[in-house]
């Protein structure tokens, strides 16, 4: 089978592209500027908007998996975040659908976000939730969601959408990277008294599910909320990195409502949300329909962090 993969160097799409060839797939994997992917055919893509061509990229292709996106960024110092998201994520994504379409491509797998459902709960997401997206980031992924339904009620291309929550993996970026660097530190840090439930998803597991929905016929036209079927606390989190780096936790047991305060006078509420706050997220749609289960425990994933690529 022949699949166009977007977003190729990036975290996610430099395990896809493993975990595809591991699997036999025929990928082409799009790229910005040229990088040597011994395990890939590359097209040197540009730019992801309304103009760009696709024709080269989707040549014979059956499946498009699209990971390639403008990422969640916490310090936006754009003028209009919201346009620069759209611009990238909504109709990049849409144009690329159509002429996916156009050039016959049978599965268009896009990578969404759990932002979509929202950032918080008190019970877990499931697919059939109302849409609930708090930041630009999780707004442009829905708007291309909607978007990708139009297309395919048009042309009949089938549309899987895959939300993960917090991807945690090998040389993962953003918030997780965060943690692993105070956990590195050593430095006592103030949440032994976090009680929330968060759920995360291991990059491997993310791969897995992503590969099972390429040809799988239940797959066709669904929604997916990706995990590891683990909820964990930010303090469970943090004692998990710890013992998978071989390091002492040092938690500090400071009531949850001193650190929003202390958030709150610094500007960083959004951050204490992450942190403090509860996301969980509800599998059984994939485990039922697809028959998927992870194939990694959060322990295994987290270890999975800290080997080198020859012992994984």
């Amino acid at each position: 089978m022949n699949i166009l993969l977007t977003g190729a160097t990036g975290f996610l799409g430099r395990h896809l592209v493993k975990g595809l060839a591991v699997k036999g797939v025929n990928v082409t994997a799009s790229i910005r500027q040229e990088v040597h992917l011994p395990v890939a055919r590359t097209c040197i893509i540009n730019s992801l908007d309304i103009d760009t061509d696709w024709s080269c990229a989707l040549a014979e292709q059956k499946v498009v998996i699209h990971s390639a996106a403008r990422a969640h960024i916490m310090e936006d110092e754009v003028y209009d975040p919201l346009a620069e998201y759209r611009q990238v994520n909504v109709e990049g994504t849409l144009n690329l659908a159509r002429q996916a379409a156009e050039a016959g491509v049978q599965r268009f797998i896009f990578i969404s976000s759990i932002g979509v459902n929202g950032n918080i709960n008190t019970c877990p997401f499931t697919e059939n939730d109302e849409p609930t997206p708090a930041e630009f980031y999780a707004q442009s992924k829905w708007e291309a969601e909607q978007g990708l339904w139009n297309i395919h009620n048009e042309t009949g291309i089938e549309v899987v959408i895959i939300r993960p929550p917090l991807v945690y993996g090998p040389g993962a970026p953003g918030n997780f990277a965060r943690l692993v660097r105070l956990v590195e530190k050593g430095w006592p840090l103030p949440f032994g008294a976090v009680h929330n439930k968060r759920s995360f998803v291991a990059v491997d597991n993310l791969v897995d599910l992503i590969v099972t929905c390429i040809d799988h016929p239940a797959a066709a036209n669904q929604v997916f909320l990706a995990g590891d079927g683990e909820d964990l606390s930010t303090s469970d989190l943090l004692r998990g990195i710890a013992a998978a780096m071989e390091k002492p936790s040092r938690l500090v047991a400071v009531p949850e409502n001193y650190l929003r305060l202390a958030a709150k006078f610094l500007g960083k509420e959004k951050l204490a949300d992450r942190l403090l706050g509860s996301l969980q997220v509800d599998i059984s749609k994939a485990r039922d329909s697809l028959g998927w289960e992870p194939p990694f425990s959060v322990e295994e994933g987290l270890k999975r962090c800290f080997k080198s690529e020859n012992d994984i």
